[in-house]
């Protein structure tokens, strides 16, 4: 135990703190007892050791895949800026390229060394349009938190291979120096973008929805860059670019930054948190670095994602942690577009997370719908798919998609309808959704199929209870002349005397009024969402509901309609432990039309007299 391998030994000490393949160090280190180990992790500064006019060198690729030096020189410490007890090293930074290009998106990570000792990671900038390269640093003792890292033996001060661009590490007098007030710089102080590379979608795409991804976490930086399966042989050390992948395959979007701290089981990056949801799986991928852009608005790397080495697992204030070898669980997503006798597939995979799986499937549905040739204003879809949930029934996804008076194109509002179902599934509060796939097909219509009721009437004013009347109605379609259509329905023979209501409407209507508001629907589990979904109506169709003046009460997903008043009182004490709607009338009986091949809006109420 006391012997480390000879093979590792070399390695080690040739490439430092560089991470090799993960199955072959893991299997070695095993072997490593823990001096050992702390021999080949790097030195720490810690906070109380760093004071104003310190210098050191950072590390960070500007041009591809290997970091390059750039002289820091320490500026102060300021205290609680980050958070309660987050502290920030202030810094600027020296050299020809960092003064030429300022603080880069994708920067972020850069590790800062002093003396050979790893002191923190770039991870902030200061202001809008600087004139100087000034930077915040997020110290090392914060961002080994994230993990048991910080519970590694602590090694002897040795110096790293980390040599500043005069070819020395140059360190100011010793002594604490007074810190920096905060005030002076917490109003401009914000973490350096990360990147977000979207591959295949178009401006449009990116237009509508990178307000939703900031809101979810995510700043959307639109750099330029692409994803490549290629093998990218150097290997990973600190200042590499690393990125994290939340959408791959024919589409692809992944946002990169810089690694920090590298040991043969983990690595360490960014300096500030992705998302900040905590436990993450996300997939992990080299970069290359194919030109640093220099901007005063908005300077950025432009990135190509090569060969994926392993999984964010940990996405934290302080910054993100990778596994080397791990597999991540994403989602395969299959969109099949058909118009005519052509076939366009599209065949990628989604990230599994609550809060950005939905957004990036409706991005990505409808880049898949806008990005092609067939695409145009007046296009209609009809939708055919499934969601498929391990354990559980497929969610059937069946809709038609016209566009809106309002200039909503067909392509969002199908999107919205599929990110809708993603979000109910997900956002359940007793159960873990474990999604396999998802499967849908779009028929493309090449002119707007959308039709309003403008009419409808009963052919009696007065019925009994078991008897059959009939409601026709009038719909219209865009551009189109009047349809009538005649819809049967029975009154149900436990019917009481008096007036009866009926509803003539689409589906989204009744869908709305038995759903409840979506506070009500809180309390769910998977498999009444489900069922619920399932349940839902088409919107090519015209329904018809007789509407009873007794109280209809449903929990989770079961309907009790006709309910005596004091039923209801009784129920009406569960309202604290079940999630249950209360409608003051029941549905008693409900018919429709056939598929129209309309998407069909409106909604109308009739009344008869029933003796």
């Amino acid at each position: 135990m006391g012997i480390v391998p000879r093979s590792l030994a070399v390695l080690l000490c040739l490439s430092s703190s560089v991470w090799v393949t993960a199955q072959t160090v893991t299997a070695q280190v095993a072997a490593v007892d823990k001096p050992a180990l702390a021999a080949i992790l790097p030195a720490i500064m810690p906070l109380d050791q760093i004071h104003e006019g310190m210098k050191g060198t950072a590390l960070t690729v500007f041009q591809g895949v290997k970091p390059e030096s750039m002289d820091v020189e320490v500026l102060g410490v300021m205290h609680n800026v980050n958070g309660p007890k987050g502290d920030i090293i202030l810094v600027r930074l020296h050299g020809a390229k960092p003064e030429y290009t300022g603080v880069v998106a994708g920067m972020s990570g850069s590790p800062v060394y002093f003396d050979g000792k790893l002191a923190g990671a770039l991870a902030f900038r200061i202001g809008e349009f600087s004139k100087e390269p000034i930077a915040g640093v997020t110290p090392i003792e914060e961002m080994l938190e994230i993990n048991a890292l910080d519970h590694r033996p602590t090694p002897e001060p040795m110096r790293a291979n980390v040599p500043n661009q005069k070819g020395t590490t140059q360190t100011a007098s010793p002594g604490e120096s007074p810190a920096l007030p905060a005030q002076n710089y917490s109003n401009y102080l914000k973490p350096i973008e990360t990147p977000l590379v979207f591959t295949g979608f178009s401006a449009d795409t990116l237009q509508r929805y990178s307000s939703q991804f900031a809101a979810a976490g995510i700043v959307p930086v639109m750099g330029i860059g692409s994803a490549s399966n290629r093998k990218q042989p150097e290997p990973i050390e600190p200042g590499s670019a690393v990125s994290a992948v939340l959408v791959r395959g024919d589409m692809d979007i992944a946002a990169t930054c810089t690694v920090t701290y590298v040991d043969p089981q983990h690595l360490l990056a960014c300096g500030h948190p992705l998302l900040q949801f905590g436990e993450v799986d996300l997939p992990m991928t080299k970069a290359t670095v194919l030109a640093t852009l220099p901007s005063p608005m908005n300077a950025f790397k432009i990135v190509n994602t090569t060969e994926t080495i392993g999984a964010f697992v940990q996405d934290r204030q302080n910054g993100i942690m990778g596994v080397p070898g791990r597999e991540s669980k994403m989602i395969p997503v299959t969109v099949a577009l058909h118009s005519g006798a052509a076939t366009k597939e599209f065949h990628y995979e989604i990230l599994n997370n609550a809060r950005l799986s939905p957004l990036a499937m409706m991005a990505t549905v409808f880049n898949a719908l806008h990005g092609t040739n067939e695409y145009g204003e007046d296009i209609t879809y009809r939708m055919n798919g499934m969601l498929s949930v391990k354990g559980y029934p497929g969610v059937t996804l069946r809709n038609m998609f016209a566009p809106l008076d309002n200039g909503q194109p067909a392509a969002a509002l199908a999107a919205a309808t599929i990110g809708e179902r993603f979000g109910r599934i997900y956002t359940n509060p007793f159960d873990a959704p474990d999604i396999q796939g998802v499967k849908l097909d779009f028929d493309l219509v090449r002119e707007r199929r959308s039709a309003r009721l403008e009419a409808s009437r009963t052919d009696v004013t007065e019925a009994r209870p078991g008897e059959q009347i009939m409601v026709e109605t009038v719909i219209r379609p865009y551009r189109g002349e009047r349809l009538v259509r005649q819809i049967p329905i029975r009154i149900p023979t436990s019917t009481s005397k008096g007036t009866l209501r009926i509803l003539v409407s689409d589906g989204d209507t009744l869908d709305r009024m038995h759903r409840g508001t979506p506070m009500m629907n809180r309390g769910l589990g998977l498999a009444p969402t489900i069922a619920l979904l399932n349940k839902e109506h088409g919107n090519d169709r015209l329904y018809v509901s007789l509407l009873g003046s007794d109280p209809e009460a449903m929990v989770a997903d079961k309907v009790m309609p006709t309910l005596p008043l004091s039923i209801m009182n009784v129920m009406d004490n569960m309202r604290g432990t079940q999630d249950m709607i209360v409608l003051g009338e029941s549905s008693v009986s409900e018919a429709h039309t056939d598929p129209l091949d309309y998407v069909v809006s409106g909604a109308q109420m009739l009344t008869i007299n029933v003796k």
